[in-house]
């Protein structure tokens, strides 16, 4: 057996303070240094577990560590996206072809960002704009936790975080002036670039 790779949180693609107002430096560093290297964390000890188990062939405690790999592998992986869906020099609106498939698949762009909002704020967890390659569609998809109510097999273009920890310490309760500075600050270079690699693949 091949000795396992162990899960590293990255870097933030810019500096801490890099997103003022709309996120604080002070969130970043908690949300980044240590929320999501606790999903690191979590991810590498679950995947532990069941390598251990498998050797001494004792599956009772595997069952919970399967399910703390979906948490927290999904933790990490959103939270991946979701940093590099922001830029300093992010806003605006998309352009190209997923600009295109927005105004196809939801009507317009304010159609879009209407709904996209609504799964914001109505989510437990994520709001996300994933591509469906069974419908070969996007879609908006509010996730509760880091994986429940996602849709199998769709690949997610765009990631908002609307765990608590995301916004409280600048908004408060507030979350919709959250999800406004998320817009501010928005990276659609990276979300269109996203869309252009999984549309090769299923179209």
């Amino acid at each position: 057996m091949s000795e396992r790779s162990h899960p590293e949180l990255d870097p933030l693609p810019y500096d801490y303070d890099a997103l003022e107002p709309s996120i604080s430096e002070q969130v970043l560093t908690w949300h980044h240094d240590t929320h999501h290297q606790g999903y690191v964390n979590g991810l590498d000890s679950a995947e532990a577990t069941l390598e251990e188990n498998r050797a001494a062939g004792d599956f009772s405690s595997s069952a919970g560590a399967m399910g703390d790999v979906t948490h927290n592998g999904c933790g990490h992986y959103l939270h991946t996206l979701f940093w590099e869906n922001m830029s300093p020099n992010g806003g605006g609106e998309p352009s190209g072809a997923l600009a295109d498939r927005i105004e196809a698949d939801f009507g317009s762009y304010e159609g879009w960002k209407g709904e996209f909002e609504a799964a914001a704020s109505a989510a437990g967890g994520w709001a996300l704009l994933v591509y469906d390659p069974v419908a070969k569609q996007l879609r908006n998809v509010p996730v509760d936790k880091h994986d429940q109510g996602a849709l199998w097999g769709s690949h997610p273009i765009l990631a908002l975080d609307v765990w608590e920890h995301s916004y409280y310490y600048d908004y408060g309760p507030d979350r919709g002036s959250f999800i406004d500075g998320f817009f501010d600050v928005v990276n659609w270079e990276k979300a269109e670039s996203e869309f252009e690699t999984v549309t090769e693949l299923f179209e």
